[in-house]
């Protein structure tokens, strides 16, 4: 699933209303004008949707007093976008295209909006795609190791820890890694954090068990002794409930679109 196709849809598009009115500059604006330009109505509705885009943006509320300067700004724009249609530059086709795309992008914009209303995310779906979630959480595991850059002298230290020697001792006098000064200790970490053959070798351990023979990988030979492991601790439903219901919209979403695709006949060109 392309989720990263899917949050795009969604994401607030800007200046929208500038590009509809250099499309269609003959037409006039619906609603109350907010302000008359050459003889042509700006409504306010259309000024509100631009307001609120560039809220969106900017991430915070529009002040009244900024909205007097947006006004201005809205103004200079249908100025531009009339003084443009009359040179005759929306007819070039690569304008025609960018134009194409706007009206592409405002109606798969309001039309997948329009779906999610009409099919809401109920509390029945969100709690399954949490335990999924919460079943992909990655286990955690603390483990010492000891690196050294030769495999006789790893082999020479594996031998004298089966024979009892302690390990943390070792690692603090022979580990070439950092984790030396503290006996080797890696504290907790996942296993995609590390190398493969570290985080394999890992993965094949018990706690409290260390590995039979030398581990080798690009940084060196390691020694490893897995002291615990842990399944992560998953937040708690209620905590991440918004962001559980994101993912869940984004699934039925590309179950639509899916749909879409498959009741179309597609031919490509390319």
């Amino acid at each position: 699933m392309n989720r990263h196709l899917l949050v795009s849809l969604l994401l607030p598009l800007t200046l929208l209303a500038g590009c509809g009115n250099a499309a269609d500059n003959n037409k006039a604006a619906a609603g109350p004008p907010i302000a008359v330009v050459n003889g042509k109505n700006i409504s306010k509705s259309e000024f509100d949707l631009y307001v609120e885009n560039v809220g969106r943006q900017s991430k915070r509320e529009i002040t009244e007093a900024e909205k007097s300067q947006l006004l201005d700004q809205f103004i200079s724009m249908q100025l531009a976008a009339d003084a443009a249609s009359k040179a005759g530059i929306e007819k070039e086709a690569k304008v025609q295209d960018q134009l194409a795309l706007a009206r592409l992008n405002v109606l798969v914009d309001s039309g997948l909006q329009q779906w999610l209303e009409k099919n809401p995310v109920t509390d029945a779906e969100l709690r399954p795609e949490y335990d999924a979630q919460v079943a992909q959480m990655p286990k955690e595991y603390h483990a010492r190791h000891i690196l050294v850059d030769d495999q006789a002298k790893a082999e020479a230290l594996t031998k004298d820890l089966k024979g009892g020697a302690d390990f943390a001792k070792l690692a603090e006098k022979n580990s070439k890694d950092p984790s030396g000064k503290n006996g080797g200790d890696l504290g907790w970490f996942t296993l995609e954090t590390m190398v493969k053959p570290f985080s394999d070798a890992v993965a094949a351990l018990q706690p409290g068990q260390m590995t039979d023979k030398p581990v080798q990988s690009q940084f060196g030979w390691h020694i490893i002794k897995l002291e615990e492991s842990r399944t992560t601790q998953a937040p708690a439903f209620d905590e991440v409930k918004d962001r559980v219901k994101v993912l869940v919209q984004r699934k039925k979403l590309q179950d639509y679109l899916d749909g879409l695709r498959k009741n179309a006949k597609i031919e490509k060109k390319i």
